[in-house]
C-alpha cells in the first residue's frame, strides 16, 4: 500500500499533469486562468473552464495565451495559421507545422478557433438542408376543476436553419383553452405559423422573403395570409447577442366571420359562425425588429416586433409583440416562458381589438 507521503506526492503530480496540458491565459493584472481555449473575435475571447464553464475576456486585458492544442488564427490580412500558440514580445507565436513558428501581432487578430469550433465552422459553411438545424419544441398544459372547469394546452415549434451567409426559419405556434362553465365555452383558439428566409448581402444588409398564417377564433378571423420581402441591418451581431432591423412591403389577404350568432331563447346553444363574412386583401408596409441575447450558458431570451400599416387604407394597422426565455435544465430540456399580444385596428365589430397570451411550460430543444 501506498504511505501517506506517497499518495500526496502522486496526487500533486497527476495535479500537475493535469495543469501542464491545460491552456492558460494571463491578463494584464497578473491573474491567470486556467482552461482551454474556445474561440475570439479579435475582441473577447472565450475560456472554458472547469469549475466555471465559460468566461468571456476582453482581448486587450490579456498579456499572454500559451494552448497545448492546436488553435486556427486568422489575421486581417484573411490568411490562418494553425498550431498551439504562445505569446511573445505582444506577438501570438503559432507553431505550425509546415512553416515553423509564425508571428502574428496581436492587433491584427481577428478570430482564434479551437480544432472544434473550425470543425463547426467548416460544416456551417455547406451543411445541406437536411443538417444544421437547430431548435425547440415548447409544451405547456393545465387542468382546473371545481369553481372552474378550464383546460389549456399550448404547442409551439421552431427551428432553424443557419449558414455563414443566410438562414432558413420555420415556425408554428397554437394555444386553446376551454371553459366549461362559459358560453361559449372556447376562450382562446389561436394558431399561427410561417417561414422566413435572410440572405446577407454583406456583413450588415441583408435581404429576406416571408410568409405568415394566422386564424384566431376569438377575432372571428379565419384566415391571415401575409407574404413580403425587404431588407434588413444586423446592428448587432456577436455570439451572445444579435440585434435586426428590417422592413419593406407585405401582401395581406385575411378573411374574417361575422361572429358568434346564437339561437334566441337558448343560451346554452354552442356558438354559429358565418364564416367568410368580410375578406380584405392589401399592399402593407413592414417594420420590425428581432433581439437575441444569451445570459451566460443556460438562458436565452428572444424578443421580436413589427408594426404593419395598411397602405391603401390611412389609420388601419396591424401591430405583434412576443417576448420569451427559455432556461436549461439539462443538455435538451428546459422551461420556456413565452408572451404575446396581437393588435389589429379594425376587427370585425364584435370582437376585441387586442390579444394577449402567456404561456409557459417545458422547452426539448434538438440539434440536427
Amino acid at each position: 500500500m501506498l504511505r501517506k507521503r506517497e499518495l500526496l506526492a502522486l496526487i500533486a503530480f497527476f495535479g500537475f499533469i493535469s495543469t501542464s496540458f491545460a491552456d492558460q491565459v494571463t491578463l494584464k493584472n497578473g491573474d491567470r486562468l486556467t482552461g482551454t481555449v474556445v474561440k475570439s473575435d479579435g475582441k473577447t475571447l472565450v475560456l472554458h473552464t472547469d469549475a466555471a464553464d465559460d468566461i468571456t475576456i476582453k482581448f486587450d486585458a490579456i498579456q499572454n495565451i500559451k494552448s497545448d492544442a492546436d488553435l486556427h488564427v486568422t489575421v486581417k490580412s484573411g490568411k490562418t495559421i494553425v498550431g498551439p500558440v504562445t505569446t511573445a514580445d505582444g506577438n501570438l507565436e503559432v507553431a505550425t507545422k509546415s512553416s515553423g513558428t509564425v508571428a502574428a501581432a496581436k492587433e491584427d487578430v481577428t478570430l482564434i478557433r479551437n480544432d472544434a469550433e473550425q470543425q463547426a465552422y467548416e460544416k456551417s459553411l455547406h451543411p445541406g438542408l437536411l443538417h444544421g438545424w437547430n431548435g425547440g419544441i415548447n409544451v405547456g398544459f393545465s387542468v382546473a376543476r371545481g369553481n372552474s372547469q378550464t383546460e389549456n394546452l399550448s404547442l409551439a415549434f421552431n427551428a432553424v436553419h443557419p449558414t455563414q451567409h443566410d438562414k432558413l426559419t420555420l415556425y408554428t405556434s397554437s394555444i386553446y383553452t376551454t371553459n366549461a362553465l362559459a358560453n361559449p365555452s372556447t376562450v382562446a383558439n389561436l394558431t399561427q405559423g410561417g417561414f422566413r428566409y435572410d440572405r446577407d448581402l454583406n456583413s450588415k444588409l441583408f435581404a429576406y422573403g416571408a410568409a405568415d398564417y394566422m386564424a384566431n377564433a376569438l377575432q372571428f378571423l379565419d384566415l391571415r395570409q401575409v407574404y413580403g420581402g425587404g431588407l434588413g441591418y444586423h446592428a448587432i451581431k456577436s455570439d451572445a447577442t444579435v440585434l435586426d432591423l428590417f422592413g419593406g412591403l407585405n401582401y395581406t389577404h385575411e378573411t374574417y366571420s361575422n361572429g358568434s350568432l346564437l339561437v334566441a331563447g337558448t343560451p346554452s346553444t354552442p356558438p354559429v359562425y358565418a364564416s367568410y363574412g368580410v375578406t380584405n386583401r392589401f399592399i402593407a408596409a413592414t417594420i420590425g425588429e428581432e433581439f437575441d441575447h444569451k445570459f451566460g450558458s443556460s438562458t436565452v431570451l428572444t424578443e421580436t416586433a413589427g408594426f404593419f400599416p395598411d397602405l391603401q387604407h390611412t389609420g388601419e394597422y396591424r401591430f405583434t409583440a412576443s417576448a420569451g426565455t427559455v432556461t436549461k435544465l439539462n443538455k435538451w430540456l428546459g422551461w420556456q416562458n413565452q408572451f404575446g399580444g396581437i393588435y389589429v385596428s379594425n376587427p370585425p365589430s364584435s370582437a376585441k381589438k387586442n390579444d394577449v397570451i402567456f404561456t409557459t411550460g417545458l422547452n426539448i430543444s434538438f440539434t440536427q
